[in-house]
């Protein structure tokens, strides 16, 4: 099995390519496995499409990127909770995102929710 923070490594680096550096190819050919299970009921499984939802959601913000804020790892699961934002003047979505890792520390299986960061709180806490 695959170290944990190993895992935790590999993850952070395939989002920041794919969603800061803009390279979802790279960061597929690096990272993903043969077979990529997607859990977003608005996803569909398989590299090319996580290629090209990406490159279609750069294409329609070019300062799309990801602020990993926190990622732990326990197993062959790794989880980030991160500032989505789509532009420096966009609040942002907040995302938790759950994958599941082979043996070789390749990703697998995804999952996520994600709530909009709203204008006001009930509180004086952040998201993250």
């Amino acid at each position: 099995m695959a170290d944990p923070q190993q895992n935790k490594q590999n993850v952070i680096a395939y989002y920041e390519r794919a969603f800061n550096d803009h390279e979802p190819e790279d960061a597929v050919e690096r990272y993903l496995g043969a077979k990529y299970i997607q859990h977003n009921p608005m996803a569909p499984d398989g590299a090319d499409a996580f290629i090209g939802f990406v490159r279609s959601y750069v294409a329609q913000f070019p300062q799309l990127s990801i602020d990993i804020k926190r990622a732990i790892a326990e197993g062959d699961l790794v989880m980030t909770h991160g500032l989505l934002k789509t532009s420096p003047e966009d609040r942002g979505t907040a995302a938790a995102d759950i994958f599941r890792l082979d043996e070789n520390g390749k990703i697998l299986k995804h999952w996520d929710v994600v709530q909009p960061v709203p204008e006001t709180s009930a509180n004086d806490n952040t998201m993250f």
